[in-house]
């Protein structure tokens, strides 16, 4: 059973985009989570607002995720 070239360059390009966009929403994360907790130290009401700025940048991974599957469909064995 042979694999093409083709189809691992394709699953190692489905691995770079999960990967790469969580190392970026990670980054995002880091300094909206401290600014969050210090607002919420501050005024409790602000514990809704901060957790919705914390999840917006996991929204990234779900769109690097979106684009392995496409690409993983085009290999033909997805």
């Amino acid at each position: 059973m042979a694999v093409d070239v083709g189809v691992g360059l394709i699953a190692v390009g489905a691995g770079l985009a999960v990967g790469l966009s969580a190392i970026g929403a990670g980054m995002g994360e880091q300094g909206i989570g401290a600014a969050a907790v210090g607002g919420m130290i501050e005024k409790e009401e602000f514990f809704g607002k901060g957790l919705l700025m914390t999840v917006i940048p996991e929204s990234l991974v779900i769109f690097g995720l979106v684009i392995a599957i496409l690409l993983i469909g085009l290999t033909g064995s997805g």
